[in-house]
C-alpha cells in the first residue's frame, strides 16, 4: 500500500493489497429465448465465437459477447532508431498469441497521461536528490498541459508525497518533504502504484517513471509478483532510469539491477534508461516525455473470450512505405481481467 506522507495532508492513501486475488470471470449467460421450430436456443460454443449466439422469436439473432477490449500505446523506430510518427492504421498488424486480431481504434495524438512519479529515497540517493528532482519537475512542464501526477518515494515503504496535481508547485512541493534513508523496496512501490493509479487515475492512458540507483533489497513482493500484477490489470507502461554509476556502486549488484529495470521496461512497452552521469539525467526526461506524446494508441477486441483466462502474448507489426524494418515497442501481453459483456443484433 502507499503510506501517506504526514508533511502532506492532502494525500489520499491506497489501501490496496500487494496482491490482490485475480479476478474470475464467469461465462457468457445463454439466452433464454428458445428457437421456435426447436425449443432450444441457438448457441455457438462461447469458445469460438467469445460469446452466445441465439435466435430470438422474430427471427433475428442477439450475440451476447465477453468481448475483451486491450489497449495498446505503441513507440515506431525505424532502423536508426528515429522515432516514426507518420503512420496510418493499415501500417499496423496486431497478434495475440499469433492469432491476427482486428483493430477497433486507432489514434495517433497527444492524448492526456496519469503519471506517477516514483523515486528511490534510500540513503545512496542524497547527493542525486536535486538533480533527480529537476528531472522530474521537467518531465511534467514538458507533458501535455492536461496530464495528471502524482508522487511517491520509496525506501523501506512506499510514501505518497503528492496526490494527483497538474500543478508543478505543488509537485515541487512534494518534493520538498522526500527525505533520503534506509533500503529500497521498488517492486512494492510498483505494485501500491500501478494499483493506486488503477483505482483513482482519470485517464486511460497511464504511466509510471521510476527512478533508482540500485536493486531492491526491501520488498515484499518479488520482480514476477510486480510484473504480474501490473499485467492483471492491464497496468501501465514503465519507464526506468537506473543511476547506477559512481566509484562506490557494486558492479555485481549493478548487473542485476540493470536487468530489472529493463525487465520492467521491456514488459510493459517502456523503456530503460541509464545515464552516465547526472547531467544527462534532465536529457532523459525530455526524451520520455517526448515518447509518451508522440505514441501510437491501438485497441482492439481480443478474439479469445477472457473466461479462458490465462496470459496472453501481444505482438504489433508495422510497415511503411519508404521504411525499411521497422520496431514496435508495446507491452508484451497481459491478463484479462473483467467481463465486458457486449450485445447487439443482425
Amino acid at each position: 500500500m502507499l503510506c501517506q506522507t504526514p508533511q502532506a495532508p492532502q494525500t489520499v492513501p491506497s489501501s490496496s493489497p500487494a496482491q490482490p486475488p485475480l479476478t474470475v470471470d464467469r461465462d457468457p449467460v445463454p439466452s433464454p429465448d428458445p428457437d421456435p421450430a426447436t425449443g432450444a436456443s441457438q448457441q455457438t460454443p462461447p469458445e469460438s465465437t467469445g460469446g452466445t449466439l441465439s435466435k430470438g422469436s422474430g427471427g433475428k439473432y442477439t450475440l451476447r459477447q465477453d468481448a475483451y477490449e486491450v489497449r495498446l500505446n505503441a513507440t515506431v523506430l525505424d532502423g536508426s532508431g528515429r522515432s516514426v510518427l507518420d503512420l496510418g492504421k493499415d501500417a499496423f498488424h496486431v497478434y495475440e498469441d499469433g492469432v491476427p486480431q482486428t483493430i477497433t481504434s486507432f489514434r495517433h495524438e497527444d492524448l492526456p497521461v496519469s503519471l506517477g512519479i516514483l523515486i528511490d529515497s534510500s540513503g545512496s540517493m542524497y547527493d542525486k536528490r536535486a538533480a533527480v528532482n529537476q528531472a522530474s519537475l521537467d518531465l511534467v512542464k514538458l507533458s501535455n498541459p492536461q496530464d495528471e501526477a502524482f508522487l511517491v518515494d520509496f525506501s523501506f515503504e512506499p510514501y505518497i508525497d503528492q496526490d494527483f496535481t497538474s500543478d508543478t508547485e505543488k509537485l515541487r512541493q512534494g518534493l520538498s518533504y522526500i527525505k533520503s534513508s534506509g533500503g529500497t523496496d521498488l517492486y512494492d512501490a510498483l505494485v501500491a502504484s500501478a494499483d493506486y493509479l488503477a483505482k483513482n487515475a482519470k485517464n486511460p492512458k497511464q504511466v509510471l517513471l521510476v527512478v533508482t540507483d540500485g536493486e531492491d533489497n526491501a520488498s515484499s513482493a518479488t520482480l514476477e509478483d510486480a510484473i504480474r500484477r501490473i499485467q492483471d490489470l492491464d497496468g501501465p507502461t514503465i519507464y526506468c532510469v537506473g543511476l547506477l554509476f559512481g566509484s562506490d556502486t557494486d558492479k555485481a549488484e549493478a548487473r542485476h539491477a540493470r536487468r530489472v529495470l529493463e525487465a520492467l521496461a521491456e514488459q510493459t512497452g517502456g523503456v530503460a534508461y541509464f545515464p552516465k552521469n547526472l547531467n544527462q539525467v534532465d536529457p532523459i526526461a525530455a526524451e520520455v516525455a517526448q515518447d509518451i506524446r508522440t505514441q501510437y494508441t491501438i485497441a482492439y477486441h481480443s478474439t479469445k473470450s477472457p473466461a479462458l483466462g490465462g496470459y496472453r502474448q501481444v505482438h504489433v507489426d508495422a510497415k511503411g512505405k519508404g521504411y525499411g524494418k521497422l520496431q514496435v515497442r508495446t507491452r508484451s501481453g497481459y491478463f484479462p481481467h473483467t467481463d465486458t459483456p457486449a450485445t447487439g443484433s443482425e
